[in-house]
């Protein structure tokens, strides 16, 4: 499958999924879905969106827009909501600014590992949250794309063991309140900047450092402008397939659950792939030159669990819903 990234391409996309729904039953056009993320051609998930195109073509085409080429970072959801888009990969951030309670699933140190995120997500809790954003939000999630265990990378060759180490670090942190708390759980001076910034940020000293899941730096060359990887594992990394919920519901019950079922398979298939990237891309950035060793993770996780739960979020997160997280297998 070949992408399109220009702006042209998805308003004639967008002018035959509607074409395709105003046809007379029986002789409608396959409609075309427009996928929209921030990440690039050379991620993992973007092969992740083929074999999902690949698996429901049967039934729709599927025209990604990578790059964050069709909308910026962070506008993906809103499009979504007012149908201007039929397929996005959404940051759990995102959905927390306009449903507090969904902030808990963006906090530092929550999942232990994928296992534990794709648990939560296949459970009857994962479901209620999942239900929360669909009456909320009025978005189908289709389940997680796990991208890895964040990450961070810095320029300078300060040495950090605990939270207290990163006092005046300008670390770049996406924009939104969310993140801009994670930020802080590392002992950070969070810097809002746009992921498709972030190279060049690092290469003039606007930040300091970024932090992002090792195959990610590795997409975008990060470490050709880093110094360091502190592994901190902070945050299990991971967006949401989602459907704009009018096109979920314009599908008939088999298809929903034919749907259902190939992101369900492309995104597990990305999940293992990721997991084995990642063990293969620490000794690559060591044979470049960086340093990667693994701080007091304790002292992080007891600063940021610190920072959370005395947070104006923390009163929104749903009750005994932490512990209940913590329980799952």
């Amino acid at each position: 499958m070949d992408f399109k990234f220009d702006r042209r391409s998805a308003l004639k996309a967008g002018a035959a999924f509607a074409a395709a729904y105003s046809l007379p039953a029986g002789a409608q056009a396959k409609p075309t879905l427009r996928f929209a993320a921030v990440f690039s051609d050379k991620d993992i998930r973007a092969s992740m969106i083929q074999m999902f195109a690949k698996e429901v073509e049967g039934d729709f085409k599927v025209e990604p827009f990578l790059n964050g080429s069709l909308f910026k970072q962070g506008t993906e959801l809103v499009a979504l909501q007012r149908d201007n888009l039929e397929l996005g990969n959404i940051a759990p951030q995102d959905i927390s600014k306009q449903i507090p309670a969904w902030s808990i699933l963006t906090s530092a140190y929550l999942f232990r590992d994928a296992n534990h995120l794709n648990a939560f997500f296949a459970s009857d809790l994962g479901a209620q949250m999942k239900k929360m954003a669909e009456d909320q939000v009025k978005v189908k999630i289709l389940g997680p794309t796990f991208f890895g265990t964040r990450q961070v990378g810095l320029t300078t060759k300060k040495k950090i063991n605990t939270p207290a180490d990163m006092a005046g670090i300008k670390l770049r942190m996406p924009p939104g309140d969310a993140w801009q708390l994670l930020g802080r759980s590392l002992g950070a001076n969070p810097v809002p900047m746009a992921f498709a910034e972030t190279y060049t940020g690092l290469q003039t000293g606007a930040i300091d450092g970024q932090d992002n899941p090792l195959p990610n730096v590795q997409a975008v060359k990060f470490y050709e402008v880093m110094s360091q990887i502190v592994l901190t594992s902070h945050l299990i990394g991971f967006d949401l397939l989602t459907v704009n919920l009018k096109t979920w519901q314009s599908m008939s019950p088999a298809k929903q659950k034919a749907f259902q079922a190939a992101a369900d398979k492309a995104t597990a298939w990305s999940a293992a792939e990721h997991l084995k990237r990642e063990a293969e891309l620490a000794d690559s950035f060591r044979k470049l030159g960086l340093e990667i060793y693994t701080p007091n993770v304790g002292a992080f996780r007891e600063y940021a669990q610190k920072i959370y739960l005395s947070s104006d979020e923390a009163k929104e997160w749903p009750k005994g819903m932490l512990e209940k997280i913590n329980a799952l297998k």
